[in-house]
């Protein structure tokens, strides 16, 4: 909504863009639309779209477009732009952890200074450029984090659904397929989960790989909430399996606008370990300027009979 003149601008001429904000609403205009922009769309919404010919997904996940509802010739596109800002989020998050800055936070609010000139039982932290850095999935999001990592002197290795990385092209030490998911885990300071949601990477993380990554290894998850368990991830941070974690991905989410909702069915709020942010990762005017762009500009190309870009197959 910050950018709708800038995608109304873009839109080829003749378009008409109608913004609903409620259901019923929604469900009527849908009954007229050829293109419906956004991260939702259900057999529902689908059985009143007659004229729909494109469903353009805001961002990169589809996992909550309804394929099997969707009439035949009806295409679904995707867009990203946001892998500088989550990033970003990676290496501060992984920055934060590492080196226990949340919990000096905590403790200097109370006036304790936690840190090793303090108190000789604290230990000095390592920096990012002596942690090895492992990668699940290693697509825009992966490729753009370990530049920064790189760029901090860190080593890198990673797991993809295909194992065809070219680790040697990437700067990365190794790399292999999910079969070497646990070698990944065990040898890494940091992971960071960035692989797309399907039903083989449902639960990809569970207790065992969470305990490869040992009670110093710190992950940062901003693929989805699902691909790591989470009982067997709660369980690991609050008995000291792991050493912290980032999730900016979650396990229920608000219906909408306004609306409220615990984000897991653990009491994940309750852990001192834990960075919580609300899949704010990737929301920048740098994230949807760009996806307004490849949205306009996908119209135009279905308007002309072009061939769209970033199409997702069923």
């Amino acid at each position: 909504m910050p950018h709708r003149a800038r995608l109304e601008a873009g839109l080829p001429a003749g378009c008409t863009a109608v913004w609903p904000t409620e259901p019923d609403a929604l469900l009527a205009d849908l009954r007229d639309a050829e293109v419906y922009v956004g991260g939702r769309f259900t057999a529902e919404m689908a059985a009143v779209a007659e004229k729909l010919r494109l469903v353009h997904v805001a961002g990169a996940g589809t996992d909550r477009v309804d394929f099997a509802a969707l009439p035949d010739g009806v295409l679904v596109a995707n867009t990203f732009h946001h892998e500088r800002s989550i990033a970003e989020y990676v290496l501060a998050a992984s920055t934060m952890l590492r080196r226990d800055f949340l919990a000096q936070d905590r403790a200097l609010r109370r006036e304790v200074w936690a840190t090793a000139v303090y108190d000789a039982a604290i230990p000095q932290p390592t920096t990012l450029r002596d942690s090895r850095i492992g990668f699940v999935g290693f697509g825009h999001i992966g490729q753009c984090a370990w530049e920064l990592f790189r760029a901090v002197g860190s080593s890198g290795a990673a797991v993809t659904g295909s194992g065809r990385l070219d680790a040697e092209a990437h700067g990365l030490d190794w790399a292999g397929d999910v079969s070497s998911l646990d070698v990944l885990l065990a040898q890494s300071d940091v992971v960071v989960v960035s692989a797309p949601l399907t039903p083989e990477t449902t639960g990809m993380i569970g207790a065992a790989q969470l305990r490869a990554l040992g009670p110093d290894g710190v992950l940062v998850n901003v693929g989805r909430g699902p691909l790591v368990d989470q009982r067997a991830l709660y369980e690991a941070l609050l008995n000291g399996g792991i050493k912290a974690a980032a999730i900016d991905v979650w396990y229920r989410y608000p219906s909408g606008p306004g609306a409220t909702t615990a984000p897991a069915d653990m009491p994940f709020a309750e852990l001192a370990n834990v960075l919580m942010t609300p899949h704010s990762s990737g929301i920048t005017t740098d994230t949807f300027r760009g996806r307004v762009d490849d949205v306009a500009a996908n119209v135009g190309r279905l308007a002309r009979g072009e061939p769209l870009r970033n199409v997702v197959t069923r």
